[in-house]
C-alpha cells in the first residue's frame, strides 16, 4: 500500500511539474521559478533552511533543490517547509544533479520529481560522482525514469562537445527536457543568455523537449548564480 501510494504521488508531482514547465519563458526565472539551486549538502554555500526562507522572501512559485549525487538538503528543506510554513504556496520538487558522461564528454543531468528512495537511483545518492556503465548518460536518464522522475540536460552551451551534438543524443536515450534558460555570462542581475538560449530552445523545440530554468546558484544569492 505504501509503495503503491509513493508511485501515485510521484506521477501526480511529475505531472504537475510538467505543466509547469510548459509555462516557463525567459522571464520564469530567478523570481517565480528556479529549478537549479546548490546548498551545503554538496557544493552551496547555503544551508536548506536558508534556501528555503530566501525562497519565500522571493515568492517563488515553485522551485527544485539540486545538489550533486545527494538528497540531503531537500530532505532538510521540506522538513522545514512543512514545519514552519504548512500552507504556502511554494512548491518543492525532489531535485538532484548527477554527473554523466556522452563519449569522451561529462555532462551534468538533472532530476526532478522522482521517488528518492527508490532502488534504481541508490546508488547515484551517496555523495560522489558515478563511475564505470553507471556514469554512461543513458543509465543515469533510465534510472531517473524508473524512480518516476524527469531528467533534463543542465546548461547544454557548457560541455566540450556543442549542444548542437550532445542534445540529440541524449533525446535518443529519452531525456524529457533542457535547461534552456541559463546565465552563462554570470551577469548580475541574473538574466538568461540571449544567443545560448536561442540556440538550446531551437533543439529542445525541434526534439519536442520541456525547456527549463534556474540560476544555478552556489553562493549566497538565489537571484544570482554566485
Amino acid at each position: 500500500m505504501t509503495q503503491a501510494l509513493t508511485l501515485t504521488t510521484t506521477a501526480q508531482d511529475t505531472q504537475t511539474l510538467k505543466q509547469v514547465w510548459q509555462t516557463l519563458d525567459a522571464e520564469s526565472c530567478p523570481h517565480h521559478y528556479n529549478f537549479h539551486l546548490h546548498s551545503q549538502s554538496s557544493d552551496g554555500q547555503l544551508i536548506p533552511e536558508s534556501i528555503i526562507d530566501q525562497a519565500l522572501r522571493i515568492g517563488l512559485n515553485g522551485m527544485a533543490l539540486t545538489d550533486h549525487h545527494t538528497v540531503e538538503g531537500y530532505y532538510r528543506a521540506q522538513q522545514w517547509l512543512d514545519a514552519q510554513v504548512p500552507d504556502c504556496r511554494l512548491h518543492l520538487w525532489t531535485g538532484v544533479e548527477i554527473t554523466a558522461r556522452i563519449h569522451d564528454t561529462d555532462v551534468h543531468i538533472l532530476g526532478y520529481g522522482f521517488n528518492p528512495e527508490h532502488p534504481a537511483l541508490q546508488s547515484y545518492l551517496q555523495g560522489e560522482a558515478p563511475r564505470g556503465t553507471a556514469a554512461e548518460a543513458a543509465f543515469v536518464i533510465a534510472a531517473i525514469h524508473a524512480a518516476g522522475g524527469l531528467a533534463v540536460l543542465a546548461h547544454p552551451e557548457r560541455y566540450r562537445r556543442s549542444a548542437q551534438e550532445l542534445i540529440p543524443m541524449v533525446a535518443q536515450w529519452g531525456i524529457d527536457g533542457v535547461e534552456a534558460y541559463y546565465n552563462y555570462r554570470r551577469t548580475n542581475p541574473w538574466q538568461a543568455s540571449p544567443k545560448e538560449t536561442e540556440r538550446v530552445k531551437a533543439l529542445g523545440d525541434r526534439f519536442n523537449l520541456f525547456q527549463t530554468c534556474g540560476t544555478d546558484t552556489h553562493g549566497l544569492d538565489l537571484l544570482l548564480r554566485l
